[in-house]
């Protein structure tokens, strides 16, 4: 269940100050560094990033064409994403992103790539894919070599996933209309799997400001358990020595670390390995202590890594 925390006249003044139920700002005062700064940062536009497709050009390339156009460019922490400081056009208006040389991307979601390191003539399994940002960032790093199976259960989405796989010029994946929850009936053992899992979104809230009132404990419940469901899936199709990375768009504990330590309690061949980016991850949260390794996993925050939020696992199955 949701954790639920009484309200303080801090989190009521936090809360009316910048339009939040006040039972989201409560919970955000226990594991938030910086609460205002965050609750600040949020109330702008988020930084835009884009990813080069290494598939169909080089970062030089088209970072040469954007500034021609007026673009200002900055680089980042991962070599294939540029923030965008200036743009005299929309980022889905240039020549460069209809011909499939940059997919429109935050930095956070990049993350959960850099931490699978995939590599080229693997087999990786994608649980949840659509609209295929992750998908073609692994086919890049895998140089269009090796099998990604791509799974999404929604038809309308399927549609948007093969149109941006197309677009970007990937030709390794295969998509399956299909939950990931059923990826053990595929038969197949995977090097590498994906679960970038369906969540309540609290990450997004600068793009979506309707998530301050519109969000309820109830959505953290039922997020939190079909991410045990699929997690519990990812685990059974991975080889042994394979890495498994589990992300979310959500601040919420119980869809992050909560959902980690039960699954590590659960099976005892996983190792939460370090990842380079990132503040460490929860190991207590509302009274409930968790496995020290949690530490290991990875938060990122809008207003200290100037990315959307997210969170992001490694695990390790071990031999």
């Amino acid at each position: 269940m949701a954790r639920i925390f009484p309200e303080s006249s801090r989190s009521v003044s936090l809360a009316k100050k910048y339009g939040y139920d006040s039972w989201l700002v409560s919970r955000f005062l226990e594991y938030v560094p910086d609460v205002e700064g965050f609750l600040g940062k949020m109330e702008s536009p988020p930084t835009r990033y884009i990813r080069v497709n290494t598939l169909k050009t080089s970062k030089e390339a088209l970072a040469d064409r954007l500034r021609l156009k007026g673009f200002r460019l900055q680089e980042t922490v991962i070599p294939e994403v540029l923030a965008v400081k200036e743009s005299p056009l929309p980022l889905g208006a240039t020549n460069e992103y209809l011909l499939g040389h940059y997919y429109i991307q935050d930095l956070g979601s990049c993350m959960a790539v850099e931490a699978l390191d995939v590599g080229e003539g693997q087999l990786v399994l994608d649980m949840a894919a659509a609209p295929g940002g992750k998908t073609s960032f692994m086919a890049q790093r895998m140089k269009n070599t090796g099998a990604i199976m791509a799974l999404e259960p929604s038809e309308r989405r399927i549609k948007s996933l093969t149109f941006n796989l197309n677009r970007l010029g990937v030709y390794n994946t295969s998509v399956c209309a299909m939950d990931g929850g059923m990826s053990e009936s595929l038969g197949i053992k995977f090097d590498r799997v994906l679960l970038d899992a369906p969540c309540s979104c609290e990450g997004v809230i600068a793009k979506d400001p309707t998530r301050k009132t519109d969000h309820r404990p109830e959505d953290i419940d039922y997020c939190s358990q079909r991410q045990a469901r699929l997690i519990e899936s990812a685990i059974k199709v991975a080889k042994p020595g394979g890495l498994i990375v589990y992300s979310t768009c959500s601040f919420a504990p119980e869809e992050n670390e909560m959902t980690i330590d039960k699954i590590i309690r659960m099976f005892d061949n996983l190792t939460l390995e370090p990842m380079k980016h990132g503040n460490e991850g929860l190991t207590m949260f509302g009274g409930t202590e968790f496995d020290p390794s949690l530490s290991n996993t990875r938060r990122f925050y809008p207003h200290v890594h100037d990315t959307t939020g997210f969170f992001v696992a490694r695990l390790r199955i071990r031999n």
